[in-house]
Order: C-alpha cells, then sequence, then structure tokens
C-alpha cells in the first residue's frame, strides 16, 4: 500500500504538501538554513555533576547535542518526516548518524556511527550506544556495512561496477533498494550529524542530498568563548555554533520556529536530558517558546 521498510506512506496531507514534491521534486532544492549560537553555561554544569564519579567513558557536549535533537524529533513528529520519490513518508523510528575518524591523520579511515533512538531512551542510554558503538569502530581492521558495500563495488572492473551502481540509484530513487545496502547509511538516518568542532574548526552549512531520505542535517563548530549581546552590552561565554540545513517541503515555518526553539530550551535546561525522550513539555513553557 505504498509503504516503506522503514516508513509509512502518509495518504492523507494538504493540498500544499501533496503538490510542493511535483514542483519541486529535489531535496537539494529545497534547503532552509538555520544558525544558532548556544550558550553552554548550563550545559558545562550539568556535564559536571554527570562526570562526578569519573564514569569510564565521559558525557560530553556532543552527546548533549545528540540527546537534545532526538528528544526535540521524538516531541516534533513532522521533523521525522522525508519526502522521497515525490511521495512524503513517515518515518518508523527516529535515528541519528555521525562520522567517526578511526585516526586523526590524512590517511586515517573514516566510518559511520548509526543511532537508533527508542521513545523512552534517556541521555544515559544514548551515552551507553555510543560508546559501545566506538569502541568497535576505533578498530582500525572494523568496516560498517556500507563502506563494505562500497569498498566490493569499488573492487571491480568499472564496466561491471558502474552500471550496478546505477541500477543501485535507481532502485533506492523508487524505493526498492535492499534494507541491507542502506542500514548503516548516514543519508538513511533522521538526522545527520557533523561535528567539525572535533577537528579544530568553525560551524558551517552542510548540504542535504538527493540520494537517501535525510531531511536533516546539524553541524557543530568549536567550543569556546564567544560574545552575546545583553542590554547595550558584550558579555563572553562559553558557546558553541550550530548551523542546521532542513528539507522546508516537510513543514511549514512557524513548526520548525517552535521545534528550533525546543532544541534551544533543552540545552539551557539539560536536566531534561535525564528524562525519556518521549515526556512531553509541560503546557506552558511550551506555549511560551
Amino acid at each position: 500500500m505504498g509503504d516503506r521498510f522503514d516508513a509509512k506512506y502518509l495518504k492523507k496531507i494538504d493540498s500544499m504538501h501533496f503538490i510542493m514534491p511535483f514542483m519541486y521534486p529535489n531535496r537539494c532544492d529545497n534547503e532552509a538554513f538555520f544558525s544558532f549560537r548556544i550558550d553552554l553555561t548550563e550545559v558545562n554544569k550539568y556535564l559536571e555533576k554527570k562526570n562526578a564519579d569519573n564514569p569510564e567513558y565521559k558525557y560530553n557536549l556532543f552527546q548533549c547535542l545528540i540527546a537534545a535533537t532526538l528528544k526535540t524529533i521524538t516531541l516534533r513528529s513532522k521533523l521525522s518526516i522525508f519526502i522521497h520519490n515525490r511521495k512524503m513518508y513517515k518515518r518508523n523510528e527516529v535515528s541519528a548518524a555521525f562520522t567517526v575518524k578511526q585516526e586523526f591523520t590524512d590517511e586515517g579511515g573514516e566510518v559511520l556511527a548509526f543511532i537508533h533512538s527508542k521513545p523512552d531512551w534517556t541521555i544515559d542510554d544514548l551515552h551507553n550506544e555510543i560508546h559501545r558503538q566506538l569502541l568497535k569502530l576505533k578498530n582500525k581492521s572494523y568496516k560498517d556495512e556500507s563502506t563494505g558495500v562500497m569498498d566490493k563495488l569499488n573492487a571491480l572492473p568499472k564496466a561491471v561496477s558502474r552500471p550496478l551502481i546505477s541500477s543501485v540509484c535507481w532502485l533506492e530513487k523508487k524505493g526498492m533498494i535492499p534494507k541491507e545496502l542502506v542500514e548503516t547509511d548516514p543519508y538513511h538516518s533522521t538526522v545527520n550529524f557533523a561535528n567539525l568542532g572535533s577537528i579544530g574548526l568553525p560551524s558551517g552549512y552542510h548540504h542535504l542530498t538527493n540520494w537517501g531520505t535525510t531531511s536533516m542535517f546539524i553541524v557543530i563548530g568549536k567550543a569556546g568563548r564567544m560574545p552575546f549581546y545583553e542590554n547595550d552590552e558584550v558579555i563572553f561565554r562559553d558557546a558553541v555554533d550550530l548551523n542546521i540545513t532542513m528539507d522546508e517541503r516537510i513543514a511549514d515555518g512557524y513548526y520548525f520556529s517552535k521545534s528550533m526553539k525546543m532544541l534551544q530550551y533543552f540545552l539551557s535546561h539539560p536536566d531534561l536530558l535525564d528524562h525519556p525522550f518521549n515526556e512531553k513539555m509541560d503546557d506552558e513553557v511550551f506555549k511560551n517558546l
């Protein structure tokens, strides 16, 4: 009935969202950009408290940002929508992906981490899952499934691999690609992260892709002392810049605005990350976002 292995086909949608994929069929032509500077005062206090018992794998800013994003998407279900082959789908789960550098050298390999979030997760569950995956991914001999498939295709004679890859792309475009080929593909996640701060770079914007289903990309810059303007004064605080790219066709501007304010609220009240991702906000707080 039109459903995919990873999502449900949305048949009952308003006229504008039904027609837009025909007028603007490419995800890359419909990128909306958001930029935020996050005050880390409360996050730093929270991390100090979480790490007071000196856990083997410490809690960090990256985990807080992922947890706040997953909590926001869990509560704001339209952020889980994607458009594929001119149809609108609602994902069966909320997921996040990011690339892990196995070694910080020019020749160091990259592998993919893929997080399958659960509605009742807290930041502790996310922390444990990231730790589990990093232990595996840092092994230089390890390759995730998607990288393994790409290596096999690249090893074939080009006369074979080129038409084969073209066939795979056609199957993906039609929504008929085998699940096994894209299980760890970051562009089939709900949200894709690029932590540029981990390699000392400021934040920037990342494009979406017409391949896959990802409607949201978040780039994290290098944290440090940054200026804030209050009462005509400049105040420096610990902060980080986030740049977000969204497929503007999945929701309207008001919905995006409310969702981005919710994300910022969770980062200014990080104790809420200890609560299940599907625990709703206080109605009065939500109304005043």
